[in-house]
């Protein structure tokens, strides 16, 4: 029996059991950096394949089918095993699962790059959710039962910055090596690069990480696992893909179905609890008011910069024309303000003011959603990079002081024993609610961008006398192009108009319809942006619920 009167688990010797107290093991922070550079790696990975997209379709032929598996297929796996992926960790080991989540992605991302066909592609993809799942959940598990309380706050802004770091360079880094297509591998190098990180995780982890696990949750609930899966499953498949398939019936027959399968998984994880104490989701945390209360905050909050950063990418690559290295340098200023605020918010803010702080980051992200709407508005084509300096200093700044104290927030009063679990049910809010900003925020977005398209022609043709007798034709093509879900998808309208035109005509037909298409752009972004600041207005209200926690000032001296 160790200390505190818990049943050690056998382990090898190369590694113990992590020690009761958190912060004595002196490899820490060279296994945080461990767990940093495997959370990048997930994340850029799931958000550099976007740009790759055109020429993942030349090389293999993909169709549009194809390319919506290849993305929803890896975020399926990797949301709806998160939960499963979690409890593992509590009950194999941390270390364990985390060693073997970046060993399948490093295969997965080598079967990735080495695919001959949209097929293996495809399916890779899949493998390499499935590994994330695995993976990921283990990270914030192991910090919480690997640093001291007083540290938590400092790592936790470190992760958070990381996840920032990983959206914004995404693009960016996902651009620059389709563009410089390193050793003639073009798209394939998008996959190529995890290999040495990967590899790097892998040693890194296996010399510097301690073993830990749960010796309160010995069997593996697999009743629960499929009805989580299941549950999951239905939430999120019709949320990934609903839109972009036009809401099939199937797809709101899956929403409502998923309801009742989360309350028969709820039911059966309290038999379990009853019965042999081993559920798959002890429920009993989201008795705890930080917990609870935190979770709901989380799913709602993550909705808000999903949705924000899916218009915003549409906006400036579809509307302006700017290149993905272009957006993503943009972003260095909210890259930059998570984690400086975010240190400065869990280290002195949030003890200070408390739940005041998240407030404070919800209202500026706000303010930071709301003044860029208007720049885009008021500035039209004409804004710059420089333009979005300050509402990008606003949303970072915001989310350095919600995400951060959020989440240590929520980890609080999570025993060691559960942290696995906890961690699985943070990042799958996270996802679910990820999801639910791009369906509920892309779907204003793709809907203002189709009923602005017409009005947007009347005030545009008239400038353009040119192609004054086929103003009927431009408008339609303009309707027609602007107001399908794959904005790339020339319509039958625009090729008939294309073929009747004599080449004299094709400049100012194209001139006509790149201007309407940039200020259909403009508008629909600055309309779905006051959507989007208005929805942090009850995020902001929800923070109330959380539990007031401050110290006394000199305490944070």
């Amino acid at each position: 029996m160790n200390k505190a009167g818990q049943t050690e688990q056998p382990t090898a010797p190369e590694t113990p059991l992590l020690p009761d107290a958190p912060g004595s093991d002196p490899k820490r922070w060279l296994a945080l950096t461990v767990l940093l550079v495997a959370t990048f790696m997930d994340l850029l990975d799931s958000n550099i394949i976007t740009v790759a997209i055109p020429s993942i379709q030349r090389d293999l032929g993909a169709s549009a089918v194809a390319v919506q598996a290849m993305t929803a297929g890896y975020t399926l796996s990797f949301a709806v095993l998160l939960i499963t992926g979690g409890r593992l960790g509590d009950i194999f080991g941390r270390k364990r699962m985390f060693l073997t989540g970046v060993a399948g992605f490093v295969v997965a991302s080598a079967l990735c790059a080495a695919a001959q066909n949209t097929e293996m592609l495809v399916a890779s993809r899949a493998l390499q959710g499935l590994a994330a799942a695995v993976m990921v959940p283990q990270v914030l598990a192991l910090i919480h039962v690997t640093f001291a309380p007083r540290e938590i706050g400092r790592v936790v802004s470190l992760y958070a910055s990381m996840i920032g770091l990983a959206v914004v360079s995404g693009p960016v880094v996902g651009g620059a090596l389709v563009e410089w297509s390193p050793l003639d591998l073009g798209w394939r190098s998008i996959f190529v690069v995890n290999l040495p990180i990967g590899v790097a995780a892998l040693a890194g982890a296996w010399k510097w990480m301690r073993e830990s696990n749960s010796p309160h949750a010995q069997r593996l609930d697999i009743v629960g696992m499929l009805l989580a899966t299941v549950g999951l499953l239905l939430l999120m498949l019709p949320l990934t893909l609903g839109r972009e398939l036009g809401w099939p019936v199937w797809s709101i027959v899956a929403l409502v179905a998923a309801l009742p399968v989360i309350a028969l998984f709820v039911v059966h994880q309290r038999h379990k609890t009853r019965t042999d104490g081993s559920p798959l989701v002890s429920l009993s945390l989201f008795k705890v008011r930080a917990f609870g209360a935190g979770i709901g905050v989380q799913l709602l909050f993550s909705a808000i910069p999903a949705g924000f950063f899916l218009s915003w990418t549409l906006y400036l690559q579809g509307g302006l024309g700017w290149s993905a290295l272009h957006t993503g340098l943009t972003a260095i200023p909210f890259s930059v303000c998570v984690p400086l605020v975010g240190g400065l918010a869990v280290r002195k803010l949030s003890p200070l003011y408390g739940r005041y702080c998240l407030v404070a980051g919800a209202l500026s992200m706000l303010a930071g959603i709301a003044t860029y709407a208007w720049a885009a508005d008021r500035l039209g084509p004409d804004i710059t990079s420089w333009h979005a300096v300050p509402s990008m200093i606003l949303l970072g700044s915001g989310m350095g002081l919600l995400m951060p104290p959020l989440t240590t927030l929520v980890l609080r009063e999570v025993t060691p024993q559960e942290a696995g679990a906890a961690s699985g049910i943070i990042n799958a809010t996270g996802q679910l609610g990820a999801a639910l900003g791009v369906a509920v925020i892309g779907g204003i977005f793709f809907s203002a961008l189709a009923g602005n398209a017409g009005p947007q022609a009347d005030r545009v043709l008239p400038a353009h006398r040119a192609v004054a007798r086929q103003a009927a034709e431009v408008k339609g093509c303009a309707t027609d192009a602007l107001g399908q879900d794959d904005l790339a998808k020339v319509p039958p309208s625009c090729t008939a108009l294309t073929a009747k035109s004599g080449p004299g005509n094709l400049e100012a037909i194209g001139s006509a319809l790149g201007e309407i298409r940039t200020k259909t752009f403009v508008a629909t972004y600055s309309e779905t942006l006051y959507w989007a600041a208005g929805c942090l207005v009850p995020v902001a209200g929800l923070l109330f619920l959380l539990p007031h926690h401050r110290v006394r000032r000199q305490e944070t001296a």
